[in-house]
């Protein structure tokens, strides 16, 4: 267990943004883990748990207190059941379940960040979202002081939600249980139009698990989206909103303001949400709310390659990047009444 003071929190995070943390320890066990959570417990030390950092924008100011990161390691495959230890980096799991011939993950390839991130924002992407392969995670409850398993039921997952994010100081994520598919050697149902077209067959087919997981991984480059520390548009959290998801009287007042603002034949994207909801593209906001790829003037710009990710130009700030945001959050509520929602962990900040 390594442990630093006055220890930079920039290089850990894909934006590469945030000052300092007071107290920085890397555990490499889960047992470690659980001895820095109970010790900040137990003292009144604030805590913040760092996997990958791709989901994090830490404040200028940086963090008074201790700065967990989880590099524990574990990758156990037993039939079509998968255990990953939280601090497995994610897309290398993927990659592996994809060499053992196993479904279920694929479309999900790419994604920067650790496993045990996963379940906290209930990952997803192309289609897939890891709440329909968990089985169970196992955590730290700190509230009870002990490690207890929960279901997939218990999770709470929903749309990029989840138990653990409506209460993110209870639980620290140890381990992540999956149960995958064999299903010859082919992917899931390709759910997704674009990674259909991509392709080249129709939603529902199934494709060879390498096609698929290379195509998801073209697409995210092309957007972006594959970490690249030579390419600024990489130096971002990937998508920086939330798509918003609206009951049917909103969605009514929305497209009445579509149509005000672009004319009687535009159509916004909408997609059904369930119990009456409709899912509309956040990216679609922006870019009509006036917000194309690569705006902005200074050191924090929307990116070339896709407007829904904010990012840093290497030499901004986090006030920088949050200036940003909050100027495309009062663009499209201005346009169209529908206030963005960021998809990032906010420290010592907020919008």
């Amino acid at each position: 267990m390594q442990v630093l003071h006055d220890a930079p929190l920039a290089p850990l995070t894909t934006f590469r943004l945030g000052g300092p943390a007071t107290r920085l320890v890397t555990a490499t066990t889960d047992a470690e883990v659980v001895d820095v959570v109970r010790e900040a417990d137990a003292n009144g030390t604030p805590l913040l748990v760092i996997g990958g950092g791709s989901n994090l924008v830490v404040g200028d100011k940086g963090f008074d207190g201790t700065a967990l990161r989880i590099a524990t390691r574990g990758f156990e495959l037993v039939g079509t059941r998968l255990e990953l230890a939280a601090g497995e980096v994610w897309t290398d799991a993927v990659a592996r379940t994809v060499e053992a011939g196993l479904a279920g993950v694929e479309c999900l390839a790419g994604i920067p960040g650790s496993a045990g991130a996963t379940p906290i924002q209930n990952v997803g992407a192309y289609g897939q979202e890891v709440s329909s392969t968990i089985t169970e995670v196992i955590a730290y409850d700190r509230e009870a002081g002990e490690t207890v398993t929960l279901t997939n039921a218990e999770c709470g997952f929903s749309y990029r939600h989840s138990r653990f994010k409506a209460d993110p100081e209870r639980y620290v994520v140890l381990r992540v249980r999956f149960e995958l598919q064999d299903a010859g050697g082919l992917s899931g149902p390709i759910r997704y139009a674009e990674t259909a077209r991509a392709l080249g067959v129709e939603p529902g087919n199934r494709v060879p698990l390498g096609d698929a997981r290379d195509t998801v991984l073209k697409l995210r480059a092309g957007k972006g989206m594959v970490l690249d520390s030579e390419d600024h548009d990489t130096w971002s959290a990937g998508s920086f909103f939330t798509n918003p998801i609206l009951t049917a009287t909103q969605f009514a007042a929305f497209h009445a303001r579509v149509r005000e603002r672009l004319g009687e034949g535009v159509e916004p994207p909408a997609y059904p949400a369930g119990d009456g909801h409709t899912k509309t593209s956040a990216a679609w906001l922006i870019d009509k709310a006036g917000f194309s790829k690569g705006y902005g003037t200074g050191p924090a710009r929307i990116s070339s390659k896709h407007t829904l990710a904010l990012t840093n130009r290497g030499e901004a700030t986090t006030e920088d990047l949050l200036a940003l945001a909050r100027e495309v959050v009062a663009g499209v509520r201005e346009a169209f009444g529908i206030t963005l929602v960021n998809e990032p962990v906010t420290v010592g900040v907020s919008l």
